[in-house]
């Protein structure tokens, strides 16, 4: 495969991880209300961007997962404001995912099973970590611009909880699906078409 289509595949997939990114979050999510209006939510969303980093790469993977997410923020009134902060945090989620997996450990490269879980693994709780600890703090700042000091300490202790229930259940179910997906795709020769 020239590098043309080699690109164009990328960015196809980009847009599939995007589309699953944006169900997931959108439609298989807990929403939890928040005094004031606001709101944080359970979601597996962050698992399909972390899943797309670890299949396409940190650009892609990350970029599949933003757009998807931004994309439900702005369908949604309650979240529509937090658009531009999802997207740069999500696209983060699978930059760091896919540095720790493919530069670091170099995953695609091995056939170990045994080196390829423990990269995936730690790639995915540093790409999950970043955001636990970034969501909140970036999100505390975000409200505290936009909605005032009350919104802003309010949310805070309920979205440190939300991002933390989040990072657990997507680490868990990204490498879960990612370790069989991979075999599956080595076997029938998709492998490399794919990373």
């Amino acid at each position: 495969m020239n590098q043309t289509n080699k690109t164009i595949h990328k960015v196809s997939m980009t847009g599939l991880f995007a589309a699953m990114s944006y169900v997931v979050f959108t439609f298989l999510q807990f929403k939890i209300t928040l005094p004031g209006g606001d709101a944080t939510s359970i979601h597996l969303g962050n698992a399909v961007c972390v899943l797309g980093a670890l299949l396409l790469g940190g650009l892609y993977g990350g970029l599949g997962g933003a757009i998807g997410m931004t994309i439900g923020d702005l369908f949604d009134p309650v979240y529509i404001i937090y658009a531009p902060k999802t997207f740069v945090l999500k696209l983060c989620i699978g930059l760091i995912t896919g540095l720790v997996a493919h530069r670091i450990g170099k995953i695609n490269e091995s056939n170990n099973s045994r080196h390829i879980l423990k990269w995936t693994i730690l790639a995915a709780a540093a790409g999950l970590l970043f955001n636990v600890i970034f969501d909140p703090v970036v999100g505390y700042f975000y409200k505290l611009l936009i909605l005032g000091k009350p919104a802003a300490d309010l949310a805070l202790v309920y979205n440190v909880a939300s991002t933390s229930i989040n990072a657990v259940t997507s680490g868990i179910v990204s490498v879960l699906i990612y370790m069989p997906l991979r075999n599956a795709l080595v076997r029938s020769g998709l492998f490399s078409r794919i990373s």
